[in-house]
């Protein structure tokens, strides 16, 4: 256990409230020197608030913050920064038109600097990191992963004492979570302190010291990392055993046989990431494809929905009801009844300033099947309340905007989007990535629902236990095109992952 000459960071009744609604209620929090401490709860449980009272992002509305004995209350973050507290964010704060290395130095730079000198310093501090990315790259270029790495990085190198993780993992590949924790583990051994949020439980209780759940604001558990154990910590979180309905052992008998084939890939290619790529999707049933980050798995059923283009010559074909089709934009391919779900929800899923009824009442717009170009306030209140209520979606009101919601909430509203469209092919890209495990219920109990209604179903992720409980049919990507298909009776992770690498 922490003593009290070794905590660095102590808050006591800490409460903030949000138009007189608290986020978080009354909570007791300490970090000690060099400790990795997990913060764990389900989305709206007050974990990012909570940190970034920590953080200097938000202000307390009531209780006290002390660090390194001396009581604090932040104005900024970068106020933080200078008295050596950072945090990586969930949703990366990096300036899109800088490059890599300018965002690593931001803040820090000399007042004069060759940025030859600048691009060769980063390099080598981020192959220190053991981070494998280009620092000339414009930041608006990187996906999501490596835009993480480099939020991580910068955190680093600031040479902070207390460092805040939200979410560092969600974006990485296995391999790029190894260096991650071997990472952590430095920094622990030169006495930093970890606050790590994470939904990925197995990760908590392998990385960390202590772990503190909350639930609707409020502290509900804390202690050693060696009181809890996965059944625990979800019960702690939801108030409930969810073991029962998270990723079972898949039962044979309940497997959707194929109906119509609605979907046929041949052949289609579209520049290195995706290669002579064929494969069929039919209705009523759930495809599972798995594939690392660069598999192309992605990339190839942007290609399907319209959001790239393949390949003019040699690019393949497409045919929806057995007829060909080349889709140029997204809008056309909604029409014909093919929706994807993005995997980042923040930058492509959804306008952030817009309320969460202008928000799903914009996917019944896109979908254009007739509508009226005058739009009815009342029925955009109505079909929002409707769909608020169908996908449980929590918040202060039908008005609040999409950003004020936490991260699984606003999946939801992505969700509602795309079924608003009246879809007969939905594209899931990690419709859990950063979800907490009750919202992952309720995501997969829908995505069944999905199914046996009838509609030909896509479940793309990176997390194994996922394809193999939701999937009816298992495909593999990599490099650029699908090379294995399995069945989830006989699939097992380690086949599935070698076919992925191998």
């Amino acid at each position: 256990m922490v003593q009290a000459g070794d905590v660095i960071v102590e808050m006591k009744g800490v409460t903030k409230e949000y138009r007189g609604v608290p986020a978080v209620r009354n909570v007791d929090f300490r970090l000690g020197r060099g400790e990795i401490h997990s913060l764990l709860g389900e989305n709206g449980a007050g974990k990012s608030t909570l940190t970034k009272m920590i953080a200097g992002v938000v202000e307390p509305t009531a209780g006290t913050i002390a660090y390194k004995g001396k009581s604090v209350r932040f104005s900024s973050p970068n106020e933080a920064l200078e008295a050596g507290i950072a945090m990586v964010f969930q949703e990366t704060s990096l300036v899109p038109s800088m490059t890599v290395a300018q965002n690593l130095y931001l803040g820090s730079e000399k007042f004069l600097n060759r940025l030859r000198g600048t691009y060769i310093s980063a390099q080598q501090f981020l192959q220190s990191l053991n981070f494998s990315v280009d620092p000339t790259a414009m930041v608006e270029t990187l996906g999501a992963a490596k835009k993480q790495m480099v939020e991580i990085a910068r955190a680093v190198h600031h040479n902070a004492e207390v460092i805040i993780f939200d979410e560092p993992t969600a974006t990485l590949t296995p391999e790029e979570k190894r260096h991650f924790f071997a990472l952590v583990r430095r920094l622990k051994a030169r006495g930093v302190s970890i606050v790590f949020i994470s939904h990925a439980l197995e990760e908590a209780l392998m990385i960390s010291d202590k772990i503190t759940i909350l639930r609707d604001g409020e502290l509900v558990a804390s202690g050693p990392v060696t009181d809890f154990d996965r059944e625990k910590i979800v019960a702690a979180m939801v108030g409930r055993s969810l073991s029962a309905e998270l990723y079972r052992e898949r039962d044979p008998s309940r497997l959707r046989k194929a109906g119509r084939k609605i979907l046929s890939v041949q052949d289609i290619s579209m520049g290195s990431m995706v290669r002579n790529n064929s494969f069929s999707i039919f209705e009523g049933q759930i495809t599972g494809v798995f594939g690392l980050i660069g598999s192309g798995r992605t990339e190839t059923f942007k290609v399907v929905s319209g959001i790239y283009k393949r390949d003019f010559l040699r690019g393949g074909t497409i045919e929806l009801d057995d007829k060909a089709v080349r889709y140029y934009v997204p809008r056309e391919a909604v029409k014909s009844g093919i929706v994807y779900i993005t995997e980042d929800r923040k930058s492509e899923g959804f306008f952030e300033t817009m309320s969460i009824a202008e928000n799903l009442f914009s996917g019944l717009l896109a979908a254009d099947r007739e509508k009226s170009s005058i739009i009815s306030m009342k029925e955009m209140q109505d079909l929002s309340a409707d769909w608020i209520k169908r996908l449980n979606i929590r918040a202060i009101n039908n008005n609040a905007r999409v950003v004020e919601l936490s991260g699984g909430n606003q999946q939801k509203v992505v969700i509602g989007k795309g079924l608003l469209q009246e879809p007969r092919i939905v594209i899931f890209d990690e419709p859990t990535r950063g979800v907490d495990v009750g919202a992952i219920a309720e995501i997969h109990q829908l995505i069944n629902q999905l199914a046996d209604a009838g509609l030909a179903v896509v479940v793309i992720s990176s997390y194994l236990p996922e394809i193999m409980n939701l999937s009816d049919r298992i495909l593999v990507s990599r490099q650029g095109r699908i090379v294995e298909e399995f069945s989830p009776v006989e699939a097992t992770e380690e086949k599935i992952m070698y076919a992925a690498v191998h």
